[in-house]
């Protein structure tokens, strides 16, 4: 099929071309407690074209994507392409080139052992701390083989497989009478069990807890610390603003060699994009447009270092062997963990909805379980909502030097942002 593609769009007289097969090849299951209630082997196969065409002598490029069933007609595939041709042509962006240089790296082809990494999921599940109050509902496996083919008009070629996981969990806790579920997303490449195991008795004990939690009080503004897979909004928030994209748009107005932050009081940011990253379900060292994926600093002792980005703001930017970025390790900074935990704060480990705006630097969250820790004396609560800026918030943000992966992400385990808003629901005593 993508040789009957490639050859149609080489007759087409688009000006030039992407084509893009992503193969996956999974294994799925289906538990109610630990009782395996369906499974099935899935294979789906994908097909996606991009075209450009230069418009006004090579003034301006358009592009148009879309995708093409791997059981069309060669009928159908002429209707498509010529569709997305048209397309291109009413999209006027300053010109600019598709990848044109070689790959360096060679193809990663061997085979994927889903089912090995599908057991190491049931096991580690299994092996989790329930008890008699806390335990686990239900659960969902879906382990995938991913054969990504990615070839252009220029001649590059790429074929990449690799693992992509994902688990679907709830957990369940009970006391008197009362009943709570909590719910995880968790992604990843294989099974890294002790971490797997480790987040489900984390909420397990969160479940249990929430059941005492009592209203959060209304509090003056203060350090708020982050200890989940929430924290991960803020150190995107960072990658986000690094983006040639956001340059190029005047979202962003960091420039290279200089602080992302002024007056930082807090912990230097050093955030590096990484081609390879153990366990991510994003490890492959090639990006969807051919580019080689280099490791790379973004941000060095807080000094902004290197845009990412498509080819086309890449090179609106004048930026040379850039490419997008899917791994990213964020160092960590100066205290342990028990240290960033000093003194007064409110720790949220659960919310109903977390989030940094990459573009105003807007915090925004609910509660709904958290610690607050508040002369010596820690209360669990639920309810009210924290808020503010993180282009304020950066300045005195301190992070453990303990790290933890969250897929594709290594973040410290510990991120303390001060002079947060905490809205409570309660009287403060």
């Amino acid at each position: 099929m993508l040789d009957i593609i490639r050859k149609k769009l080489e007759a087409l007289g688009a000006d030039a071309w992407e084509l893009t097969e992503i193969e996956k090849r999974g294994w799925e299951f289906y538990f109610i407690r630990h009782r395996l209630d369906q499974n099935r082997v899935t294979e789906v196969k994908r097909i996606e074209v991009k075209l450009y065409r230069a418009i006004e002598d090579g003034k301006f490029l358009g592009s148009a994507s879309g995708e093409i069933p791997p059981t069309a007609t060669e009928a159908e595939i002429d209707e498509r392409l010529s569709s997305l041709l048209y397309q291109a042509g009413l999209v006027k962006n300053p010109y600019y080139t598709i990848t044109d240089t070689p790959v360096d790296v060679p193809d990663r082809t061997e085979p994927v052992d889903v089912e090995a990494i599908a057991e190491d999921f049931m096991r580690a599940i299994r092996s989790a701390p329930e008890t008699a109050t806390e335990d686990i509902n239900s659960y969902e496996i879906f382990v995938n083989e991913v054969t990504r083919r990615t070839r252009n008009s220029n001649g590059v070629t790429y074929t990449c497989t690799y693992p992509s996981s994902t688990v679907e969990l709830v957990g369940n806790a009970r006391r008197d009478g009362h009943e709570i579920e909590l719910y995880r997303f968790f992604t990843s490449g294989t099974c890294d069990a002790p971490a797997l195991v480790g987040e489900i008795a984390d909420v397990l004990r969160y479940g249990k807890d929430r059941l005492e939690a009592v209203p959060t009080p209304k509090l003056p503004a203060g350090a708020v610390i982050l200890s989940t897979s929430d924290a991960l909004e803020v150190y995107r928030y960072f990658v986000d603003r690094m983006s040639a994209g956001f340059k190029v748009r005047r979202i962003s107005d960091w420039e290279i060699g200089k602080p992302v932050c002024e007056n930082a009081s807090g912990d230097r940011l050093t955030i590096e994009a990484v081609s390879s990253l153990r366990n991510s379900s994003c490890d492959f060292p090639v990006d969807a447009e051919g580019a080689v994926i280099r490791d790379r600093y973004l941000i060095r002792d807080g000094v902004a270092e290197n845009f990412w980005g498509s080819r086309q703001f890449c090179e609106y930017l004048g930026l040379k062997g850039s490419s997008m970025v899917h791994n990213v390790r964020v160092h960590g900074g100066a205290q342990s963990a028990a240290e960033v935990r000093g003194g007064d704060y409110l720790e949220v480990v659960e919310f109903s909805d977390f989030q940094v705006d990459p573009m105003g630097g807007d915090i925004a969250g609910e509660i709904r379980l958290g610690y607050l820790h508040r002369g010596g004396k820690v209360t669990v609560v639920t309810g009210g909502s924290i808020s503010g800026s993180m282009n304020e918030a950066a300045a005195g943000m301190t992070f453990s030097r303990e790290l933890k992966q969250y897929d594709n992400y290594v973040i410290p385990s510990v991120t303390r942002l001060e002079k947060l808003r905490i809205t409570g629901v309660a009287a403060l005593t």
